[in-house]
């Protein structure tokens, strides 16, 4: 009472199963004078007084919190270690290492820690001891069914193809490779919703430059039987159920489906839909050989013996390209030879059935490997050497099951793990034992559970229960009840074997590692047969299909007689079994034990029985003892002075043979006695490795800082002169191009003044061509107008000569008629003028053309002709005043002076309606045009005013 407080942690022992006595850990609430107050792991409270309080022991303060690797536990019991794990499983922790064991428990949801950031950070560590457990640093795998190793298989793929791969598509093609194997060979059980019904080992090639070049995978025992046959709660292989959920109505009609429940092959288990998986689109990535898995369901709703539903024997007919006939006889009949005759005879209908299932399981079985053929066709390169390349093996293979009803199929997985078993004691334990032995060491010997005997009694000894089986099924006459009876006197009276209670039951039990399994011997003969009569043979050799044909070509190959001697199916699994375990032995494996945490599958229970067994048979225990009383790490005295040769030279050992250095190195640097030396190694401790690791990686590191130092150094060197060239040649093309563009400025400047120039020039000349062409416009106008006022002049010059040609006319005719009547003076004038006196009388004469006439010959006669002659009238008409002159002649000169005046006048007053015209300058050469034309009368006009009018006073004619 006086040892604990509250708070404590503490270990509380109880019985709450019969063989179960492991204690649980707690926390003491409360202390009082009757006892203690305690709340165990699992939130219950339970009170311990009186005699119960020797139940309660202290607990390792190792053992409070959880540790990554349970080596470090300072108690190593079960309660320990399974405390351990349930403290990581509740802290969202599921992977703890043992050494260089790996336990994983199923977390039943998907934690976000496979990212590619943790793959980078896995990746990237040289010291995985340095990072928490996880699935990234591991490669091997082991445990119950339902655990989680197909899982953890795809997770260790995933990170495989993204290290080492190159996102090609042949990492693609391995990682899509897993979700078809899942579909074909992977089904819903009552432990696991997606429990793998085959082994498979994945071989991944990889190159020099740790890059995959190809892969391999091996399958073993496909569980066959569970097409025909399913327990309650279970279902038959994923494909058909997404076959059936993912394709369209249409497609269900070609393929003559229907649904799920409709084929009693799919429905024996009562159960179509498996939580948290979607069929239809599962189905979405696998659409392949559709006809081949739709012909198994319909061959499933046909009777035996007597056909009832004909449709699906049309329907099977159709899809595999076979005579509806021949199936119908295949099935209902048998063929015998008897002397040299072939004769077919009724079966069964029981018979029919056996016919019909061995013709639906060979038939998916063969397809099944057809699979993985053309799987490794497409994942392995032909160039892929495996001899010259690092191989990494992922092994995933069925976990240990004990059903309600076991037969051959749970017997051969059962015996793998077996084997599986063996070989992990064999290395943890055996080796280690042998390997102390050889080196001298002495060492306090691990007890361990070594299931030797059971691997001898099943497949070992000369008639063990595997031999004994193929005896009985190559016997014509063998039978289930007589092997079982064969096997019971044999093996009855060894330890690992149990006889039946009861001979109506049919079954023998095996002492197993994992506990006492019990096998129903009923059916085991024919499954270990696994044949193809002969009728089924040449039915298939009648099919069209090809694709059909290829898959049973080997069967056709052989005859009934090579058929018969055949290998049995446990023969060939035990086989490939062993050609698997040699395989692991030439490897340096590292195990991988999966922990199923509860049977309901639900995240975060955990069912401490359930845990307890499956640490109890995997031998956990005794690993975490024999890594802690041994030694883990282990080297040759060579490989541990070519490794740790850098520590040496740090510590100035000297150079001796390899065994003294490597001694003298551990006495310097691991200062405690845990380290040995045998004959031909050096033994470590964990902590040892880790010592010398971070030491080694510590001078390495500094190292490659004076290295990094020195190539930097001369790395900024040449980079200096790089930039001093470059600055150079920067500065040489700075000033080509900061000259060339002044030149290109002072050019563009150039020519922009160019340009101002030229328009200047240009606009100078085009006004002087626009002054000349105005000026030559105006002297158009100017010409235009002075040929108009000319032609205007000329008109009334030539009215006016007709005017005065016609009063000459007139005043011809009047001198003609006067000299012939004597007119008076008064007649002449209204001759002349057409006036009478009295009208000459009101009017002004200083204007009339006699007035004017008179004072024009005012003055001496010779002035006055003068005139006359200088206005250009007698030079306009000679004929005219010829003719006058001979009429003035004949009367008097009075006379003739009159008409000279009346002529003159009439030019005058021509000229003076005139006067206000703008005078046009004429050409000197128009007074001789006009004197070379003297018979043209020009009308005349009276001179300018002014003293130069007189000179400007010319008749114009054109």
């Amino acid at each position: 009472m006086a040892f604990y407080s509250k708070g404590d942690h503490v270990w509380l022992a109880i019985k709450d199963v019969k063989d179960f006595n492991v204690p649980i850990g707690a926390v003491v609430k409360s202390v009082d004078g009757l006892g203690m107050l305690l709340t165990d792991d699992q939130g219950e409270e339970r009170f311990v007084g009186g005699s119960s309080l020797s139940d309660v022991q202290s607990m390792h303060p190792s053992c409070i919190c959880g540790v990554d690797d349970m080596i470090q536990l300072g108690e190593l019991t079960e309660a320990a270690i399974l405390r351990n794990l349930f403290i990581r499983y509740h802290g969202h922790k599921i992977y703890t290492h043992i050494g260089m064991v790996l336990v994983a428990v199923n977390p039943y949801q998907l934690y976000q820690i496979y990212g590619r950031q943790q793959i980078d950070m896995y990746s990237q560590q040289t010291d995985i001891t340095e990072l928490p457990p996880h699935i990234f640093s591991t490669a091997q795998h082991a445990g119950e069914s339902g655990a989680g190793k197909t899982e953890s298989t795809k997770l260790i793929l995933r990170y495989l193809t993204i290290v080492g791969g190159q996102h090609t598509t042949l990492d693609q093609q391995i990682l899509d490779a897993n979700p078809i194997l899942e579909a074909f060979g992977n089904a819903k059980t009552v432990r696991n919703d997606n429990s793998s019904r085959f082994g498979k080992y994945i071989n991944i090639y990889f190159n020099r430059h740790a890059v995959i070049e190809g892969a391999r995978i091996e399958q073993y025992l496909l569980e066959k039987s569970r097409i025909v046959n399913q327990m309650p709660d279970e279902r038959n292989y994923h494909i058909f159920y997404r076959l059936l959920a993912g394709l369209s109505d249409k497609e269900k009609h070609k393929l003559h489906l229907t649904e799920a429940k409709d084929y009693h092959y799919l429905s024996q288990g009562n159960c179509y839909v498996c939580e948290g998986m979607d069929d239809a689109h599962e189905f979405l990535n696998i659409r392949r050989a559709m006809k081949v898995f739709s012909s198994p369901l319909i061959q499933d709703n046909m009777e035996a013996c007597a056909i009832l539903n004909d449709d699906s024997v049309e329907s099977v007919a159709e899809l595999l390209q076979i005579p509806s006939e021949r199936i119908h006889e295949a099935f209902t009949s048998k063929s015998t030879y008897a002397s040299g005759e072939l004769i077919y005879s009724p079966i069964a209908e029981e018979s029919a059935k056996h016919i019909r299932d061995a013709f639906v399981k060979g038939m998916y079985g063969r397809l099944f490997i057809w699979i993985v053929s053309k799987i490794n066709a497409s994942i392995s390169k032909p160039a892929v050497d495996s001899q010259g390349c690092t191989s990494l093996g992922v092994l995933d293979i069925f976990g240990f099951e004990n059903f309600n009803v076991n037969s051959f199929e749970q017997l051969c997985i059962n015996y793998a793990n077996e084997k599986l078993h063996s070989f992990f004691v064999d290395h943890v334990f055996k080796m280690e034992q042998a390997e102390y032995s050889r080196e001298g060491l002495e060492w306090s010997a691990v007890d361990f559970v070594d299931n030797q005997e059971v691997v001898e009694t099943l497949a070992k000894k000369p008639l063990n229960c595997f031999a004994l089986m193929d005896e009985e099924s190559r016997f014509p006459q063998g039978s289930d009840e007589s092997f079982l009876q064969k096997i019971t006197s044999q093996h009855g009276n060894s330890s690992c074997f149990v006889k039946s209670k009861s001979l109506s039951r049919a079954s023998f039990g095996v002492v197993h590692f994992a506990g006492t399994i019990e096998y129903n011997v009923r059916g085991i003969l024919d499954k270990n047969r696994d044949t193809f009569s002969a009728d089924l043979v040449g039915l298939i050799c009648e099919s069209k299909m090809d694709f059909l044909f290829n898959m049973f070509a080997k069967e056709m190959a052989m005859g009934e007689e090579t058929r018969k001697r055949s290998p049995t199916l446990s023969a060939q699994f035990r086989r490939s079994l062993d050609v698997l375990m040699k395989m692991l032995l030439s490897c340096e494996p590292s195990f991988v034990r999966c922990i199923k945490p509860n049977e309901l599958k639900k995240p975060m229970i955990f069912d401490r029985y359930l845990c307890w067994q499956q640490l109890k048979y995997s031998g956990m225990l005794e690993t975490v003892k024999i890594r802690k009383a041994g030694f883990a790490i282990r080297y040759t005295f060579q490989e541990f002075v070519n490794r740790y040769h850098i520590i040496m030279k740090d510590l100035k050992i000297p150079w001796m043979s390899h065994k003294e250095m490597s001694e003298a190195l551990a006495k310097q640097l691991l200062l405690d006695v845990e380290w040995t030396i045998g004959h031909r190694m050096i033994f470590l401790k964990d902590h040892h490795g880790n010592l010398l690791e971070r030491t080694r990686d510590s001078l390495l590191t500094n190292a490659v800082v004076v290295l990094q130092r020195a190539t930097k150094r001369f790395l900024r060197h040449k980079k200096r002169q790089k930039q001093t060239c470059a600055a150079v040649l920067i500065q040489k093309i700075w000033k080509g191009y900061r000259d060339k563009k002044a030149y290109l400025q002072i050019l563009k400047g150039i020519t922009r003044l160019q340009a101002v120039l030229k328009s200047r020039l240009l606009s100078h000349k085009f006004k002087c061509v626009r002054e000349e062409k105005r000026r030559a416009e105006q002297e158009k106008e100017r010409r235009l107008e002075r040929e108009k006022q000319e032609r205007e002049h000329e008109a009334k010059m030539k009215k006016a000569q007709e005017d005065a040609a016609a009063q000459i006319q007139r005043m011809f005719s009047f001198i003609t008629e006067e000299e012939e009547t004597g007119a008076e003076a008064a007649e002449y004038k209204n001759a002349l003028f057409g006036r009478t006196d009295a009208q000459e009388q009101r009017r002004d004469y200083s204007s009339s053309p006699l007035s004017l006439g008179a004072s024009a010959v005012d003055g001496t006669s010779s002035q006055r002709m003068d005139q006359v002659n200088r206005s250009g009238i007698m030079s306009y008409s000679p004929r005219v005043f010829n003719g006058f002159g001979r009429v003035t002649q004949s009367r008097s000169s009075d006379l003739a002076i009159t008409l000279a005046a009346l002529i003159l006048g009439l030019a005058c007053q021509q000229g003076s309606t005139s006067e206000d015209e703008e005078t046009v300058p004429r050409d000197e050469h128009d007074s001789e045009a006009i004197s070379r034309a003297p018979e043209f009368v020009s009308p005349l006009r009276s001179p300018p005013k002014g003293p130069q009018g007189s000179m400007r006073w010319r008749t114009e004619q054109s």
